[in-house]
């Protein structure tokens, strides 16, 4: 692992520094994605030279084994920055998580100011004096309600006795 952090770039080496859990800890979740971004692009580009190296080393070796052997180099490169992309991916998690956790609480907030709580309600004189009369239907007695619901029932009869009949 020594040998390959020696043979790292210096960009490259600064990104897999800055994927350490301690120089994460203070960024926020838009930082942490633009890390994530750069630290997958880097894996995928050693991946792909992995890939296209070794099947290039095919031909030349005779063997696929032997083309892995000779193509270590780009392989532990790639272990490197998916160990770090895993870091950065956790990381990512927990503060995507705290975020909505946040923005869930002061959406509940909001809701509760602007909903209006009865419960708050004591029994202290109010404006209204009376407690009211009591309302009733006064359809109920109308001739046109009569006569709907006689015809409903007359119906619904008719419907009865035509299944009995059966």
């Amino acid at each position: 692992m020594s040998k390959l952090r020696h043979s790292l770039s210096e960009d490259e080496y600064v990104l897999i520094r800055g994927t350490k859990k301690a120089r994460m800890a203070d960024l926020d979740e838009e930082a942490l994605i633009r890390l994530h971004i750069r630290v997958r692009r880097a894996r995928n580009k050693f991946v792909k030279l992995y890939r296209q190296s070794g099947a290039a080393k095919v031909e030349a070796k005779g063997a696929r084994g032997a083309g892995k052997s000779a193509n270590t180099h780009n392989a532990d490169k790639a272990e490197v920055f998916e160990s770090a992309l895993s870091r950065v991916s956790r990381q990512l998690a927990k503060a995507s998580k705290h975020n909505a956790r946040k923005l869930k609480a002061e959406r509940l907030d909001r809701a509760r100011k602007d909903a209006p709580s009865f419960s708050d309600n004591g029994t202290g004189a109010g404006k209204v004096r009376s407690a009211g009369k009591v309302r009733t239907d006064a359809t109920r007695e109308s001739p046109g309600r009569k006569k709907f619901e006689a015809s409903s029932i007359a119906a619904g009869a008719r419907r009865q006795a035509a299944k009995d009949e059966r």
